[in-house]
């Protein structure tokens, strides 16, 4: 069935068949006409203080605004994420910024972090009616200089704090200028200290502890790596997704692969599975790690969770296979 419906979305620009599913699923959902899957699996696992009835999640950047959160829930997803969020609403960057690479299996976005606000996210919250893991993925506003950045991360962290089972730190994404310097030194030493701090007094307020979780790019030399994983130890991070999209373009062969912009898909594979390998070591079991990336099929999954990672995150595959992919890793993984 899926295989007819994505050849009519094929047909659409990127960005409208994205929102047009999403709308359509919305309708079915609140019609009932979805048969709601159930969400339990033999590999319930515990993270962070959390505890997933599967593995099988939703990447950030599915749904930006949470506005499609309980009809996306019933697809059958362990945990689902929003954002990314930014504190005051944006618009991105120029139209068009979402390229299908279709024999690649692959897409490349340019979004730029486009959002409807975290005043906006938070009215959505209050009316869903989902009660599973829900994590907040929160980004830097383009228009923010990288000196102030820690301090808006750490507004943005305190305002979302209450509605969230876990927040995302992301500061991976190639589409808003310079977002990748911090992960480096200083920069991502601070950003994650003042982020701790943070955590630590809204845990006392709330009297509840939300996991802060770093989302780090595929194109982090090893050297960079290390250094990171030096810092991420060292501030107690309590995870970390790996990994966003890419700007190499190995195993890319559509002529659209030369748009600029983050890879995501099939060619993203290896590149995010030889992180996970290389954090599984560095981090030797000290921070869990979630999966992302070029998950298309059972095999995909399976090789993240031999590399080393505990959960995984799905965006690409469900475009190219459909949701039928979540039922299939839930049964399998």
């Amino acid at each position: 069935m899926y295989s007819i419906i994505k050849k009519l979305l094929f047909q659409l620009d990127p960005e409208t068949a994205h929102h047009f599913s999403l709308t359509s699923l919305k309708i079915a959902h609140s019609l009932k006409l979805i048969r709601i899957h159930n969400q339990q699996s033999s590999h319930q696992t515990t993270l962070c203080g959390l505890t997933f009835p599967n593995r099988i999640g939703l990447a950030a950047g599915f749904d930006k605004n949470g506005d499609y959160i309980d009809a996306l829930a019933s697809l059958g997803f362990g945990f689902i994420e929003v954002g990314t969020v930014t504190l005051q609403p944006q618009d991105g960057n120029p139209k068009p910024r979402i390229f299908r690479l279709t024999e690649d299996q692959a897409i490349i976005n340019r979004l730029g972090f486009n959002n409807k606000g975290s005043d906006y996210l938070i009215k959505r919250l209050k009316k869903i009616n989902y009660r599973g893991i829900l994590g907040i993925n929160i980004g830097k506003s383009h228009s923010t200089e990288l000196r102030h950045a820690s301090d808006e991360y750490v507004q943005l962290f305190t305002k979302i704090y209450p509605y969230a089972s876990y927040v995302t730190v992301n500061i991976s994404s190639p589409n808003t200028k310079e977002l990748r310097e911090l992960q480096h030194g200083d920069l991502l030493s601070t950003l994650l200290r003042n982020l701790k701090n943070a955590q630590t007094m809204l845990n006392q307020q709330h009297n509840k502890y939300v996991p802060l979780v770093i989302k780090i790019a595929p194109d982090l030399t090893s050297a960079e790596l290390a250094q990171m994983t030096e810092i991420l130890l060292d501030e107690k991070i309590d995870a970390v997704i790996a990994t966003n999209t890419t700007l190499q373009r190995d195993g890319a062969s559509d002529p659209l692969a030369s748009q600029p912009g983050g890879l995501s898909g099939k060619p993203l594979r290896a590149h995010s599975t030889a992180i996970i390998k290389q954090l599984s070591l560095l981090l030797a079991d000290k921070i869990p790690i979630i999966a992302s990336g070029g998950i298309l099929n059972v095999h995909d999954a399976h090789e993240k969770l031999n590399a080393g990672a505990q959960l995984i995150q799905l965006y690409t595959g469900l475009i190219y296979s459909g949701p039928s992919l979540i039922k299939t890793l839930v049964e399998n993984i």
